[in-house]
């Protein structure tokens, strides 16, 4: 009886239940914290993943119902969906403004139910995680807008190149084969956008063509690019080309920012060399041409130039010439700036709307052009081993490329043409 009274020992036991239940609490703790923290790492990638998706569709101009619609899908991707019966995610994005900017907000969160939290704390069945985080791009601006609404408006093979590193390419055209990229040819810029929906890029871009994987591509764009065309300049009498039988250089205006008509205009023919003085070129109905040169070397062109192309007048750059072309107020190849021409500073090239003429550098011709190049219903051909450099914006209707023709193409404050976004993270 005296063993049987002994209560000796017990508080070890007691003391070992209690230590046991605390190590169960602890483990507990450590399961449940470990869940959360996942879920906050996957909260945090799904806020992310919908700021960039809505800032996009904010700097594509789509609606609020619209931006909402997509934030949810991108939630519902990364792990939450606010359509559940049971514990729906809650996805919400709203404007802020960020460093004077306007950017787009998300912020993703869900109940997340626990297990052992909920058997050791009365009414602690669930924990919300969630995360914020902020977007937004200002887009990038259109420096080559490609006007034809059907077919194929851009055709690049045979190793030709295309660049625009600092802006975008519009294509208007609502087909499936909008453009194709071919036979080793290189389409790269910042942001290409199409109309269409349904362009096959799958089917479109073959035998080694490529559309390089920073170049972000964004299909079903709700805006065509559509460029403010200047004011054409006005002109009294058009004279006969003065270059056809070569020979001396053209002088053309008697002053910088001046204006004179030509039926149609001949550098370079029959040997000759010719340098336009700086002014306002009105080609009426004829060619603007510039020949091969001297034994096919020739320095064809000039410094503040606009050349506005009337009714049918077609430009062609022939196989071997080598021409310099800068507009009023930008810089010469040589880094000087050229003459200013007023309300046409910063565009070279402006063919009349609706005319048909059309443009074409030709093979083995090498072409420096500073100013924009505004011809939105010409067909552009830039041929086999011609090489262009377009500092400023280029619109056309159509654009051929072929056989290592080369072309690239920056942003000018004359471009006048839609912007496509490139949102990224900034919070």
């Amino acid at each position: 009886m005296k063993i049987v009274r002994d209560e000796s020992g017990q508080t070890i036991v007691l003391f070992a239940v209690f230590m046991g239940l605390c190590a169960i609490g602890f483990l507990a703790i450590a399961l449940d914290a470990g869940l959360l923290f996942r879920e906050k790492w996957m909260a945090q990638a799904a806020a992310d993943a919908v700021a960039v998706a809505a800032a996009e569709e904010v700097v594509l101009g789509q609606s609020t119902t619209e931006e909402n619609t997509v934030a949810a899908a991108v939630a519902k991707i990364n792990g939450f969906d606010n359509s559940l019966a049971t514990n729906p995610a809650t996805v919400v994005v709203q404007s802020v403004s960020w460093n004077g900017a306007t950017y787009q907000q998300a912020t993703v969160s869900e109940p997340i139910p626990t297990y052992f939290l909920a058997a050791m704390i009365h009414g602690q069945s669930t924990v919300t995680v969630g995360a914020t985080s902020i977007a937004g791009g200002t887009g990038s601006a259109t420096c080559v807008c490609l006007t034809g609404t059907s077919g194929q408006d851009l055709l690049m093979s045979n190793g030709s190149s295309l660049t625009a590193p600092s802006c975008g390419v519009v294509d208007n055209s609502s087909s499936s084969n909008a453009l194709s990229v071919q036979g080793g040819a290189t389409l790269s810029a910042l942001t290409l956008g199409t109309v269409s929906n349904d362009w096959d890029n799958t089917s479109n871009i073959t035998n080694g063509g490529t559309i390089t994987s920073s170049t972000k591509i964004i299909q079903g764009i709700s805006s065509a690019c559509n460029p403010t065309m200047p004011t054409p300049p006005s002109y009294s009498t058009c004279l006969a080309d003065p270059g056809s039988s070569g020979g001396n250089p053209i002088d053309g205006p008697s002053s910088p920012g001046g204006t004179i008509c030509y039926n149609g205009l001949t550098l370079g023919a029959n040997g000759g060399q010719g340098t336009l003085n700086p002014g306002i070129y009105v080609i009426n109905g004829g060619y603007l041409t510039f020949d091969y040169g001297v034994n096919n070397v020739s320095n064809l062109g000039g410094n503040g130039v606009f050349f506005y192309l009337m009714g049918n007048s077609s430009l062609v750059i022939q196989n071997g010439a080598n021409v310099n072309l800068t507009a009023g107020g930008a810089k010469e190849a040589s880094g000087a700036t050229a003459p200013s021409n007023g309300a046409y500073d910063g565009i070279l090239i402006y063919q009349q709307s609706g005319s048909t003429g059309s443009i074409s550098a030709q093979g083995g011709s090498k072409t420096f052009m500073n100013g924009s190049i505004l011809a939105p219903s010409a067909a552009v051909t830039i041929g086999n081993g011609s090489g262009s450099t377009v500092e400023g914006s280029f619109v056309a209707k159509t654009l051929n490329m072929s056989g290592g023709g080369t072309l690239t193409a920056n942003t000018s404050t004359n471009e006048g043409s839609l912007a496509v976004g490139a949102a990224k993270l900034v919070q």
